[in-house]
């Protein structure tokens, strides 16, 4: 499997972050809630989820990874949630 994030860091629309990446060639949005975007370190929270998640973009898109790898994409969008989120 052919995984390549391209961004850019785009708000959702619940406040949370989408990213796109190409697997396969194919687009896959890849939408990181507010919530989980918080948990990933709540100790150093940035006022803006997007900044919060440039300040911890490679382990969130890792765990993104990891999700396209089990096949969890549903309509072109996989999701990462609070319980998603090791720390």
């Amino acid at each position: 499997m052919n995984i390549q994030f391209i961004g850019p860091a785009l708000k959702a629309e619940d406040d949370g972050v989408i990213y796109l990446a190409h697997v396969d060639g194919k687009e896959v949005q890849c939408h990181f809630t507010y919530e989980a975007i918080e948990d990933i370190e709540s100790d150093n929270l940035q006022s803006d989820p997007i900044q919060q998640f440039e300040a911890h973009k490679l382990k969130l898109l890792s765990i993104a990874e990891a999700k396209i790898l089990k096949g969890l994409v549903t309509n072109g969008v996989v999701s990462i949630f609070t319980n998603d989120i090791q720390v």
